[in-house]
């Protein structure tokens, strides 16, 4: 008895496939709707993950021990009136070599406090220009943000002490202004100032960071030299002069980078520091950046977002279903005369509903099938265009499939029941 049961199968498969092959345009046309549902399905899940990814990654690279502090420029009217070198009026503002100090002997879970100021200006290779950042900082800089050389090596302590002319270029910034040559042991030009290049840093995907100016420059377009170097330099105050305009700004530190010991205490050092500069920073003119928060806030949006994509999707799976509904109910009513003959030759209910389910579920199947294909190569054809990040994860597919497949069996159960209670009698007289 058993071997009998796939034979019968098989029959039904066959004769489910016969009855969809002679109306192919409609059964094509009913297919569509299941197909856009699982591709819209894969597609934007998988943009949506490589934008995710995108954004945690930028996160990542500013350390999950590290608390970040940057300076803000206040409000016009908070204008303080300094006179400057240059004889214009300076807005002082923003953080000091004393918040070190005072985070230092606070705090004893920081293990590393990496101070930073950022003049922004155009770097000349002869007639190549760049508008970039150039960061005074120190020799450990690179440990506390991920950042690797990828040729030469990165200024050091004795380069420090003695204030020497030398930098490290990023990695796009030193493509545009050497692009046929190797730039270490070359010179590169700040207004007056000639600094003689020790490294280049390989390249990274990492979120722009705000300049003092109020621009924004992404972390490829920074060269980077001593701290010292760039006080001796720059001095006091920084003015710019762009366009007819002038600004001066007297800033003794634009970012403060804490590393913390422990990743447990992150959240709790960064509140000790907020408060220690809220006492001592009344106008506000600091931000408190802790990239741990970012990246489980990111996961959260992340979750939230995959969750409004897929509702989205699920529902052109549910148009699709309710088009596989609407196409069998019409398949029993032109078929009702060939569902009296198979009932009076013996065939049961069960047979019904199976043959007609079967042909729901091949609609379905290959709906879903089409809908994978596409899915997939959608995602990597916009990223070949559009260059975006896409990632295409294992269960998207096979989620989108096996819901696909569900949907032919759930609004294919009505149709076939239906089929299946029609009287046998009245299905013969049917014309």
């Amino acid at each position: 008895m058993l071997p009998a049961v796939p034979a019968r199968l098989r029959r039904t498969i066959r004769l489910g496939i016969r009855s969809l092959w002679l109306h192919r345009l409609r059964s094509l046309l009913t297919v569509l709707g299941i197909v856009f549902g699982v591709c819209s399905v894969i597609a934007m899940l998988a943009i949506g993950e490589g934008a995710s990814w995108e954004a945690q990654q930028q996160i990542r690279n500013l350390g999950s021990q590290n608390v970040l502090l940057k300076s803000i420029k206040p409000a016009e009217e908070e204008k303080i009136s300094n006179r400057g070198q240059q004889g214009g009026w300076a807005l002082e503002y923003g953080l000091k070599h004393a918040d070190i100090r005072r985070i230092r002997d606070t705090l004893a879970d920081v293990e590393l406090l990496v101070p930073a100021r950022v003049i922004r200006d155009y770097v000349w290779n002869i007639t190549r220009r760049v508008d970039a950042e150039i960061v005074g900082t120190l020799p450990n800089h690179p440990s506390t943000r991920g950042q690797r050389v990828a040729s030469g090596r990165f200024f050091n302590e004795i380069e420090m002490d003695a204030a020497a002319p030398v930098c490290v270029l990023g990695h796009a910034m030193a493509r545009r202004l050497f692009p046929a040559s190797d730039p270490l042991g070359q010179d590169v030009r700040v207004d007056v100032n000639y600094f003689r290049v020790v490294g280049v840093l390989e390249a990274e995907s990492a979120p722009r960071s705000a300049s003092p100016q109020g621009a924004s420059a992404a972390p490829t377009d920074r060269m980077y030299i001593p701290l010292e170097t760039a006080r001796r330099r720059y001095g006091e105050i920084l003015a710019r002069r762009r366009g007819g305009t002038f600004e001066a700004e007297k800033v003794q530190l634009h970012e403060i980078t804490l590393r913390v010991a422990r990743p447990e205490s992150v959240v709790s050092v960064s509140e000790v520091v907020k408060q220690l500069l809220a006492r001592h920073h009344p106008r506000k003119d600091y931000e408190v950046v802790v990239p741990l928060e970012l990246l489980r806030r990111a996961e959260r949006t992340k979750h939230i977002f995959n969750l409004v994509l897929g509702s989205i999707a699920a529902i052109s799976l549910l148009v699709g279903g309710i088009g596989i509904m609407n196409i069998m109910l019409a398949n029993v009513t032109e078929r009702t005369r060939e569902i009296g003959v198979r009932r009076a030759l013996g065939a049961r209910r069960r047979d019904i509903i199976i043959q007609f389910l079967v042909e729901s579920v091949l609609l379905s199947a290959a709906g879903g099938l089409i809908g994978v294909v596409l899915g997939i190569a959608i995602p990597f054809a916009v990223s070949a265009m559009a260059g975006m990040k896409v990632i295409v994860t294992v269960w998207s597919p096979v989620a989108a499939f096996t819901l696909s497949a569900l949907v032919g069996i759930v609004f294919g159960i009505y149709p076939a029941r239906r089929a299946a209670r029609l009287d046998p009698v009245e299905a013969l007289r049917h014309e």
